[in-house]
């Protein structure tokens, strides 16, 4: 088969086009051939090993996973013994957190992966596990948020933001975004309540109060969640630096603020499914790469400036 693979740390650069194995299949996993893919800035991170506290996860002098890759959707070809709830011809979307999925095929645990929508094509759903599962479970499972209640989404724009207005939406919260100037009437085609452009209003001193602050961007600190939000859900972060004095500011803080990163499980993936379904969730795609310009995909995102996500398609 093909794939992209890294033998170093580096830039897209550094990713080559090869021959490579088909997976072979173990039990309670399936076999996948992979149809489209997205692009995330996990991405980016792994394949150029930063920040440097990553390598320990992912291999400290070079990759110990060859393949790049987290998002897809596919076909299923093979299952493996213990396999229950996929058969052959299936079609499904997952993320393999640890890479592999930049390939022809990929062999996932079922736990993962989920089954598609009817009628939904596979770059749209290719787009969805890593930074939908990212708003959802900050959202639902970290932010706990409820009918009625206020949400403050920071990067409101992104591939995580544009699913967490839609997904705060569609369980009844009232949602203010935070982008640019120019991406205001997207915000708001997103369902946004209200939306406070970045560069015109400064978000340090913004003085409305909300039940939840989710930060997607990366750029609050401590004392912004706590002036803002009753609680807060930390998504990402901009330096190591700046992780850290949030962190150690909420170690002696009793203000309830939660870091967590995202974990694939089968029943968030099908709740995800199930509101793309019923047209709750959809999907912006902002550009759609073949799978040879994957190394031109991640140069895109790592821009930092995508609206919505960034699909490669296996044909």
């Amino acid at each position: 088969m093909k794939a992209f693979t890294k033998r170093t740390y580096g830039g897209p650069e550094v990713l080559q086009l090869e021959k490579a194995e088909i997976p072979t299949v173990k039990d309670h996993c399936i076999l996948v051939k992979v149809m489209a893919n997205s692009a995330n800035p996990a991405d980016w991170h792994i394949l150029r090993g930063k920040p440097f506290i990553a390598r320990l996860s992912f291999g400290l002098f070079k990759p110990k996973e060859p393949i790049l890759g987290s998002d897809f959707a596919g076909i299923v070809k093979e299952i493996g013994n213990g396999v229950k709830d996929f058969i052959i011809g299936d079609r499904v979307f997952g993320e393999i957190l640890g890479g592999g999925a930049f390939a022809e095929y990929v062999c996932v645990e079922t736990k993962v992966c989920a089954k598609m929508p009817e009628n939904i094509d596979f770059p749209i759903m290719a787009s969805i596990p890593v930074a939908g599962l990212t708003a959802y479970q900050a959202l639902i499972t970290h932010g706990k948020i409820k009918t009625g209640e206020s949400v403050l989404i920071n990067g409101a724009s992104g591939g995580v933001g544009h699913f967490a207005v839609q997904i705060a939406k569609a369980y009844g919260a009232s949602v203010t975004g935070v982008c640019s100037v120019k991406n205001i009437d997207f915000v708001k085609s997103l369902g946004a309540d209200k939306v406070i452009a970045y560069d015109k209003t400064n978000i340090h001193q913004h003085k409305d109060e909300y039940d939840l602050v989710i930060d997607t961007h990366g750029n609050l600190t401590h004392s912004d969640y706590k002036r803002m939000g009753k609680r807060g859900v930390i998504v990402g972060f901009t330096t190591m630096g700046h992780m850290f004095s949030v962190l150690m500011s909420n170690a002696i803080s009793k203000y309830p603020l939660t870091q967590f990163t995202a974990q694939a499980n089968s029943d968030d993936l099908n709740m995800l499914a199930s509101l793309v379904k019923d047209g709750n969730i959809k999907v912006h795609l902002e550009n759609t790469f073949p799978y040879t310009k994957i190394p031109e995909a991640i140069s895109f995102i790592e821009q930092m400036r995508t609206r919505g996500k960034v699909a490669m398609v296996w044909e």
